[in-house]
Parts: C-alpha cells; sequence; structure tokens
C-alpha cells in the first residue's frame, strides 16, 4: 500500500535555520501550511516546533490549526470569498485582502461575532496576481481606516506565484515607501511589511533585503530548503522531508508496444510508438497509485534505473528495464516530489501518512 514518509527531524533542521536567520534579522515570520491539506498529525509536528503564527489558504486547514492550539495566531492568505467572510472571521485572527467590498462584509461580521479582525492589503507589484494598484492605494485605505471592527497592520506583496515575476530590491523599497506614504497622510502605524515569501529568502541571505521588509510568508523552503532563484539548495538547509512510497502489485515481462488499435487512453491522451521497438520486452511493474492521487510531473523515482511509462487513475506502470529486475512484487519503489507533487499526494485520501 502506498504510504507517504514526513521526516521531522529534518523539518526541525529547516525551521531551526529560518527561525534564527530570521530572528537575527529582526523579521517575523509565518509557516505556511497549505501543502499539509489539513493534515492534523502533520500539522501538530508544525506547532510543536514552536511556530507562533500559521498561514493557510483554506478556513477548513485554520480549523484544523485552532483546535490543536487556539493560541496559535492564524493568516488566511488570499482574498476571502464572500461566503466564506463568516469562516475567515472565526478561524483566522488575519487575512489578506485586495477588495473594498469584502474587507467590508469582514468588518460586518467582526462586529457579529464582537472581534476586531486584523488585515494585511496586498499590493500589485508586477505578478498580476492579487493586488491593489498603487496608484490607488490612498483612495482605498482612506475607506478601510474607519471601519470600527477592521485593524489594519500590513502592507504586502506576492511575488513568483503565477508569471514567475521575481522580487528585487526596487520592488520591495517601493513596497516599503508605499507604507510611508500611507503613515504619513493618515497618520497611522502599519506593523508589518509582507513582502517576503520563499522566493525573497535569497535577498535576506545575501544581505541585500531592503529593511522595511519585516514580515515573511514561507511554505516551500521550509518544507524543500529550495533557493527558488536558482532550484539549488540554500546551503545549511535540508531536502527530503516528503518521501512517497508505492508498492509493486504486478511485475510482468511484456512487449514494449502494445497491440491493436490505439485509440485516446483516460487521460485524454493519444500515444505514438516507435515500430523499431517492435517484438522487443521489457519488464514493467504496476504501481498502487495513480492519477487520482498524484502529478505525474512531479515525480521521480529515486532509483534512476527506473522510467514511468503511463498511468491511470488508479496504477502507475513503470519500466524496470530488459533485465531481471532486483524487485519483486510487494516491493517499495520510492518517488522524490516537488512541491507540487507533494501537495497532490497530501491532498489524496488513499495513501497514508506517516510521521518518520
Amino acid at each position: 500500500m502506498a504510504y507517504m514518509e514526513f521526516h521531522k527531524e529534518k523539518l526541525k533542521h529547516n525551521y531551526d535555520f529560518l527561525n534564527n536567520l530570521f530572528q537575527s534579522n529582526n523579521i517575523a515570520w509565518g509557516i505556511v501550511t497549505k501543502l499539509l491539506c489539513g493534515n492534523k498529525t502533520y500539522l501538530k509536528e508544525v506547532i510543536d516546533l514552536g511556530a507562533k503564527q500559521i498561514c493557510d489558504s483554506r478556513t477548513s486547514n485554520l480549523r484544523v490549526i485552532k483546535s490543536i492550539d487556539p493560541e496559535i495566531e492564524t493568516v488566511y492568505i488570499k482574498p476571502p470569498a464572500k461566503r466564506a467572510v463568516s469562516s475567515v472571521v472565526k478561524y483566522a485572527d488575519i487575512s489578506l485582502n485586495t477588495e473594498l467590498y469584502t474587507i467590508k462584509l469582514l468588518n460586518e461580521e467582526a462586529e457579529r461575532q464582537d472581534k476586531i479582525h486584523r488585515v494585511i492589503i496586498m499590493i500589485e507589484m508586477g505578478d498580476l496576481r492579487e493586488g491593489v494598484l498603487g496608484d490607488n492605494l490612498i483612495e482605498f485605505y482612506g475607506k478601510i481606516f474607519n471601519l470600527p471592527n477592521i485593524e489594519v497592520i500590513g502592507i504586502g506583496t506576492n511575488l513568483n506565484c503565477l508569471y514567475g515575476i521575481m522580487p528585487s530590491q526596487d520592488k520591495l523599497i517601493q513596497l516599503g515607501l508605499y507604507k510611508q506614504l500611507i503613515e504619513a497622510k493618515f497618520r497611522r502605524k502599519i506593523r508589518y511589511v509582507s513582502g517576503g515569501s520563499s522566493v525573497t529568502i535569497p535577498l535576506l541571505v545575501k544581505g541585500i533585503l531592503p529593511a522595511s521588509v519585516d514580515h515573511f510568508r514561507v511554505g516551500e523552503s521550509l518544507f524543500f530548503g529550495k533557493d527558488l532563484f536558482t532550484g539549488k539548495m540554500i546551503k545549511g538547509m535540508k531536502n527530503g522531508i516528503f518521501k512517497l512510497h508505492a508498492e509493486i502489485i504486478e511485475l510482468i515481462e511484456k512487449p514494449v508496444v502494445p497491440t491493436g488499435e490505439i485509440g485516446t487512453n483516460v487521460a485524454g491522451e493519444m500515444l505514438e510508438f516507435d515500430e523499431k521497438n517492435l517484438g522487443k520486452t521489457t519488464f514493467r511493474a504496476i504501481l498502487d497509485i495513480g492519477l487520482l492521487d498524484i502529478d505525474m510531473d512531479s515525480l521521480e523515482p529515486v532509483d534512476r534505473k527506473i522510467n514511468i511509462s503511463g498511468a491511470s487513475s488508479d496504477m502507475i506502470v513503470v519500466d524496470l528495464g530488459t533485465r531481471k529486475p532486483k524487485y519483486r512484487v510487494g516491493d517499495l519503489v520510492e518517488f522524490k516530489l516537488s512541491y507540487m507533487g507533494t501537495l497532490h499526494v497530501m491532498n489524496s485520501a488513499y495513501i497514508d501518512k506517516k510521521i518518520i
């Protein structure tokens, strides 16, 4: 049976590395846990690290976090939908916002729940995902500062998430200048310039992060240790926190080329085969996971001699080569996972989740 491993000591190592990095630069940070898809066992491990703030994009996941530790500060990290406003106010201490209409709904709901809901206003800095346009900032802020159950605690931005626009000194300096402009105009202190994410960590490590950026929201670098500028590991951090194991449920020597009229498969693909391989055979294994559980493009066998041939909804077929393989039915095949690959596996209820 397929299962996911979660290596807690490697996670602690990465957490300690980042926590020391941020503390030494007087930067607050929250852990982005949307990768964990609300898995209570894994979330408890994250909370036990000593995290003070956890960020997620699903209120159901924030509800699980609050059930583990009601004192954890929670952040809802996308503009709330109208129908999610009640849950956002209930389970998120802070939310990221871009729409006046939504903030007014949050204000009304916070009054009903007898709360002050805190918001960070996201600014468009070039990646064209969420964010208020800079030219509209003053007018926008002027309309929300007087809402009685809303406290504006930050200004922020998201980069790299949609079109891959990378953070730069110039963009983050501009974000800090927006903060100064708003504070001067309205004589209100803004607590956070939330311009940091995993992709911004290399600027901090190199010592070129503008001093105004004092809050980070970090997920991928914590769980994978990656420098998102280069794709390589951040020096001092570890990978391999997540590992996927799938069981071989069939292993038979079969022809390389299928026989019969070729149509589209269950994924809507029409495949082509090299006629030079007619008459050749190879050892093919079937694994007990499929497209329902995984993203094929985000899956890499640890054994480099294994090639993925294809997949259906519940099974993957792998090619083990022409020589009799070392594997047997019942053996496990280990896979490395990217961020998106891990997200797919974590979202599957059919794959067991284990702590190592």
